[in-house]
């Protein structure tokens, strides 16, 4: 897609829940989307979409995982100058939560290159610190201990497995309150199109119950239903 169309695909799934996402993407034939353990850290985040940069642990080894493996050519600090300017940086982890895997500084120099927000299943360390860089992000709570102790870190823009959920370099990503949500690349238009539907629906649907009506045959709406939503659409 072209730089206009994800913008205008972006502004589109601003709009759309995860859950209607969750829903629109199992129509698909997609189940698995929605990353284990990601949750937003400061409460009173808008909804963010973006493309995914991934980045890759694996479990510590000793030999790999130390503290002079900061300042290697492949290593976290080369990752976050490799980030372009709005993606979300989604980051396996291995779900490890006792050791956290980015830390404050990464974090402010994330914010400073303009990387929209970064998702985990995993846990973030020096969280005061953290939370006051402004960088939006889900992960799965604050850990102490260095991502060396228990952690290595591998490389960046890979295919991983981040909550359980596959994630390719380029996938859109898509969190709100609820947590984030994979929409694989090839989809975002048609995803788009579909949730902005689903939602203009369900909205529909909300002001009939709120008026009163029962829910067998409005949600989901059996044909008369259907006939009097489209009948909305146009003003009717």
């Amino acid at each position: 897609m072209t730089s206009s169309q994800d913008a205008a695909a972006f502004q589109a799934l601003a709009g759309v829940t995860t859950a209607t996402l969750t829903t629109i993407l199992l129509k698909k034939g997609l189940r698995n989307v929605w990353i284990r353990g990601a949750f937003p850290l400061a409460s009173g985040q808008p909804r963010l979409v973006g493309r995914a940069f991934t980045v890759r642990f694996i479990p510590a080894r000793e030999d790999l995982a130390t503290p002079e493996s900061w300042s290697s050519p492949k290593s976290t600090r080369a990752a976050i100058e490799q980030m372009p300017e709005g993606c979300i940086a989604v980051v396996d982890a291995n779900g490890v939560k006792d050791a956290g895997f980015w830390g404050d500084i990464l974090c402010a120099r994330m914010a400073r290159r303009g990387v929209a927000a970064l998702v985990s299943d995993g846990a973030v360390r020096d969280l005061a610190g953290v939370l006051s860089t402004g960088l939006p992000i889900w992960a799965a709570g604050a850990a102490a201990p260095p991502s060396v102790a228990a952690l290595t870190f591998v490389d960046w823009q890979q295919p991983i497995g981040c909550g359980g959920v596959a994630v390719f370099p380029d996938d859109v990503i898509v969190a709100d309150q609820d947590g984030a949500v994979v929409i694989p690349a090839a989809l975002l238009a048609e995803v788009a199109a579909l949730a902005v539907e689903q939602e203009r629906l369900e909205g529909w649907i909300m002001q009939e119950v709120e008026g009163g009506a029962s829910l067998p045959g409005l949600y989901p709406p059996n044909a008369e239903n259907k006939a009097r939503y489209e009948n909305s659409k146009q003003g009717g």
